[in-house]
C-alpha cells in the first residue's frame, strides 16, 4: 500500500531508541524528510549516521524552556510522532513527588507543548497535518507498580480526543497508539522473566508480545492519507489484551 509520505516533514520525538527510532527509519525509507528529537547525543548522532539527511535536535522535553528553544524555529512540520515517555514503576504507597513531576512533565506536558507548536505553524500554512501519540493499554487497565505511568497515558488518551475535536476543523488528525509489551530491547529486557511475562501473555488472546514493525506500521498508516477518516481514535495493537 502506497502511503504518499514522500516530501513531507515529520517530527519524532524519543527518536534514539525502540519504537522511535524504528520509525524514524521507516519515515526515512518512505521519502519522508524527518526530524529526530532525543536528549541522548549519543544515539542521535549513530542515527543520522543509519539515515543520512535526518535532522537531529538533543533536547530535554521535560524542560519546557529548552524546548522552545530547540524546537521554536524548527520551520514547517506536517506529521508529528509524540513518542517520548518515561515509565518510572513504583508502588502505589511509594509514588514520590519527583516521579509525579518527571512523568507528567513528558508523557503529558511536552505533548501538549510540542503539539502546539506543530499544529501553529499547520493552521498558519492553511495546511492539513497529522499527529500520532503514543499511548499504551496501560491507559485502560490497572498494572502492578503502574500507577504514575497508567494515570499519564490515560491523560494521554483524553488529551488525544481534545485535541481531534478541537484541530480537526484546521484539518489536523490526531490518534493514539495503545500498544502492549514491545519488544524492544527495553521491552525484551524487563519482560525476560518468564513468570513476570506469562502473567502477561496468558491475558493477550494472539498470544505474544507486539514486534516492533506492529506498532510503526500502525504509526505510518495513521500519519498517512490512507487514514483521512480516522481522528480522535485510540488504536489498539496488543493481541486483543483490552478485549479481555
Amino acid at each position: 500500500m502506497e502511503l504518499g509520505l514522500a516530501g513531507r516533514r515529520a517530527l519524532v520525538t524519543g527518536a534514539g531508541k525502540g519504537i522511535g527510532r524504528c520509525t524514524v527509519q521507516a519515515l526515512h525509507a518512505a521519502g519522508a524528510r524527518v526530524v529526530a528529537v532525543s536528549r541522548t547525543r549519543e544515539d542521535l548522532d549513530s542515527l543520522v549516521r543509519e539515515c543520512p539527511g535526518v535532522e537531529a535536535v538533543c533536547v530535554d522535553l521535560g524542560d519546557w524552556e529548552a524546548t522552545e528553544r530547540a524546537l521554536g524555529g524548527m520551520g514547517p512540520v506536517d506529521l508529528l510522532v509524540n513518542n517520548a515517555a518515561v515509565a518510572l514503576l513504583q508502588p502505589f504507597l511509594e509514588v514520590t513527588k519527583e516521579a509525579c513531576d518527571r512523568s507528567f512533565e513528558v508523557n503529558l506536558r511536552a505533548v501538549i507543548q510540542v503539539s502546539q507548536m506543530v499544529a501553529r505553524s499547520l493552521i498558519a500554512r492553511g495546511a492539513p497535518g497529522a499527529i500520532v501519540n503514543l499511548s499504551s493499554q496501560a491507559s485502560q487497565r490497572a498494572l502492578p507498580d503502574h500507577s504514575i505511568y497508567c494515570s499519564t497515558k490515560a491523560a494521554l488518551d483524553m488529551l488525544t480526543k481534545m485535541m481531534a475535536l478541537e484541530l480537526g476543523p484546521h484539518k489536523i488528525r490526531v490518534n493514539a497508539v495503545n500498544p502492549t509489551v514491545v519488544l524492544t530491547p527495553m521491552g525484551q529486557a524487563n519482560w525476560s522473566d518468564p513468570h513476570k511475562a506469562k502473567a502477561m501473555l496468558d491475558r493477550i488472546p494472539l498470544g505474544r508480545f507486539a514486534e516492533v514493525e506492529n506498532v510503526v506500521d500502525t504509526i505510518l498508516f495513521l500519519l498517512s492519507d490512507r487514514s483521512g477518516m480516522t481522528t480522535g481514535s485510540t488504536v489498539p495493537v496488543d493481541g486483543g489484551f483490552l478485549a479481555t
